[in-house]
């Protein structure tokens, strides 16, 4: 009985896929993705294929361009400085953290990047210049913004250690020379900054233990009463406002 019932379900399948097939699928054209290696019709096509490597490489590497070579290693040092300072170790969570450091950096190195694009990728795109002349444009607009921000005993420090001759003039240091030299001022910076954004809370939390300590309350901890107090003096004065302005002041 069964069988009687389901052979013309089966038949009627059998003959409406054909038909749906032929009704549903139109002619449109699907992409094919092909990888291979010719041989090289001319110069210019081996140059295209460095550049593509070069791209690769520079893309592989850009987490540590904007660590390195930007203003992020300062903001987010000095971020990281206010929760420590507030007693707040999950709030604000450290994604916003990242993001607020990240969303800065491009604030502070746009007009930096502008002149990255002006003068090297577009006269790269519309072909006025080379690939080696347009890394070298690309390259000169951070390398002035972390010359500006660098101080001199950090440069000082690998150029004697590098066992290299003084250079004559700023054009002469080079790239290895720059970057460590930026990175150690930054973090200079970063904890200057920071030391001044936990006096104030440092005050709070020595007032909170001075007068639970006279109160005889030695077993309640200060942290836990000093906490709030820092977060209405943060909030009354704007807290937040005024570090993001510094930071912004604080880059030449």
């Amino acid at each position: 009985m069964p069988r009687n019932i389901l052979t013309p379900v089966f038949m009627l399948l059998a003959f409406a896929t054909p038909v749906l097939a032929q009704t549903a699928a139109p002619d449109i054209p699907l992409p094919r993705v092909t990888f291979g290696v010719d041989k090289a019709q001319s110069v210019e096509d081996v140059s295209v294929a460095f550049e593509i490597v070069a791209l690769l490489t520079i893309l592989s590497l850009a987490p540590s361009i904007i660590i390195m070579m930007t203003s992020f290693t300062r903001v987010v040092i000095v971020l990281n400085f206010v929760k420590q300072a507030l007693g707040t170790q999950n709030s604000p969570p450290n994604q916003m953290v990242m993001g607020l450091s990240l969303f800065l950096t491009f604030f502070v190195m746009a007009p930096t990047f502008n002149r990255v694009n002006e003068e090297a990728i577009q006269p790269y795109l519309a072909h006025e210049i080379d690939y080696r002349e347009g890394m070298d444009k690309a390259i000169k607009p951070i390398r002035d913004f972390m010359l500006r921000q660098t101080s001199e005993h950090d440069l000082a420090l690998f150029i004697r250690a590098s066992r290299q001759p003084n250079p004559n003039t700023i054009e002469d240091l080079g790239m290895w020379t720059i970057i460590p030299a930026f990175i150690i001022s930054e973090l200079k910076t970063a904890f200057i900054i920071g030391f001044l954004i936990y006096i104030p809370f440092l005050v709070i939390d020595m007032a909170v233990a001075s007068i639970l300590m006279s109160m005889g309350m030695m077993m309640l901890p200060p942290m836990m009463v000093s906490m709030p107090f820092k977060l209405i003096l943060f909030v009354m004065v704007d807290g937040w406002n005024l570090i993001v302005q510094q930071l912004l002041l604080s880059f030449h």
